[in-house]
């Protein structure tokens, strides 16, 4: 625990470089950014579809309106060890303007050369090429950085968070077209684009997040095999279950009657629940793994026993942030939240790392990470050790 009557609290927040420092970053960043920009004025294109600006202002509206509810979702998931903010915008973006882009160009590409049916495109086609240009950011994410997806939950927030994106742009184009009509559909305006907002923004906004989940999941499973032949079959069979799923859920769609689409909308809800609950169960694992390594930690000298609560649960952690912002000021707040970051990030690193997995520059990246939080120690206001807590 730090002497709060001998160290004064810095006017502002200290610097942080994250050390070691990716390459291209910044490049990257940039380019995601000019990307979303693209991708906002697609969206207004595509919304103009409607007709008129009331048609294309509702079209944008229902396509918003499940955006909350899914960040949260995800964002639930992604607390105890939270992923780059700056990966979770390119998931995002990549999912509603790349993976858009390739899947639409592929699309035409082969109506124009085959000449497929509606139904045909639907479920064949539109499966076969978007799983794939969905999947794309999580394999160069992979091959690129193999630290961003280091596991169950990071595969499955990254693919949620390209399905959302995907499924933005798309259901922007939906609700304008059923604003708009046409002579196979009897219902048009703003009663047609309300009655698709229905069907996909309120009984099914997780579908595409769910179709591309099994290829998340097979690239983090994919960490676990030691041999090039099994990553490369298990990331195949997860794209093929991808493409499988979302084929299942199309084709019910475009051929299959009443009766067929409610039996595959049952089946991919249970589908769902079952994933849902597998990351309940690995997110509440991951609690017993920060407390772990956090005690192992402290045994080691590198924090002190009295700090483990407060960097482990959230109920705690909000309490220490409180704490430092009522007696210290906001400063204080904020250096004890990026403590608590530094902590968590070092804590899941430093047990993989003596689990024996295989992580990029493992030990160097622990203790460039116990280093920024000593260096914080000055400045760090925590609340008195809890009753329980052992020094």
């Amino acid at each position: 625990m730090t002497d709060a009557t001998t160290t004064p609290i810095p006017a502002t927040m200290p610097r942080y470089r994250e050390s070691p420092r990716q390459r291209g970053r910044a490049a990257l960043l940039t380019g995601f950014i000019l990307i979303a920009v693209v991708g906002v004025v697609g969206g207004i294109v595509i919304s103009s579809w409607a007709g008129d600006p009331g048609g294309a202002g509702l079209s944008i509206l229902f396509a918003l309106i499940p955006l909350p509810l899914l960040w949260l979702a995800y964002w639930w998931l992604d607390r105890y060890e939270p992923e780059p903010r700056r990966y979770k915008f390119a998931a995002f973006v990549w999912g509603g303007v790349v993976a858009v882009a390739i899947a639409l160009a592929l699309q035409f590409s082969i109506q124009a050369t085959w000449d497929l049916s509606d139904e045909s495109m639907a479920s064949f086609v539109a499966p076969a090429t978007e799983e794939p240009a969905k999947g794309l950011f999580l394999l160069l994410t992979f091959l690129r950085l193999r630290r961003v997806i280091d596991g169950f939950l990071d595969g499955l927030v990254y693919a949620g968070l390209l399905g959302i994106g995907f499924a933005f742009i798309e259901n922007i184009g939906y609700y304008a077209a059923s604003y708009l009509g046409s002579p196979d559909i009897k219902l048009a305006g703003a009663e047609g684009a309300t009655t698709t907002f229905i069907v996909r923004g309120v009984f099914s906004p997780f579908a595409h997040p769910l179709f591309t989940s099994a290829f998340g999941i097979a690239i983090a499973l994919a960490l676990a095999c030691r041999s090039r032949l099994a990553k490369t079959i298990v990331v195949s069979l997860g794209l093929a279950t991808s493409i499988g799923l979302h084929g299942l859920w199309n084709g019910s769609l475009s051929f299959g009657d009443g009766t067929g689409f409610v039996l595959v909308y049952l089946a991919l809800g249970v589908v769902l629940l079952a994933v849902a609950f597998l990351a309940i169960v690995v997110r509440m694992r991951q609690v017993r793994i920060l407390e772990k390594s956090l005690t192992y930690v402290a045994d080691r000298g590198w924090i002190h026993p009295a700090e483990i609560p407060y960097l482990s649960r959230f109920a705690y952690r909000k309490r220490a942030r409180r704490y430092a912002k009522q007696h210290h000021g906001r400063v204080a707040s904020r250096i004890v939240g990026r403590y608590q970051t530094l902590a968590t990030e070092m804590a899941f690193l430093h047990h993989a790392v003596m689990s024996g997995r295989s992580k990029p520059r493992g030990i160097e990246r622990t203790y460039a990470l116990l280093d920024a939080m000593y260096a914080l120690r000055p400045a760090l206001r925590l609340p008195p050790a809890l009753p329980l807590a052992r020094p």
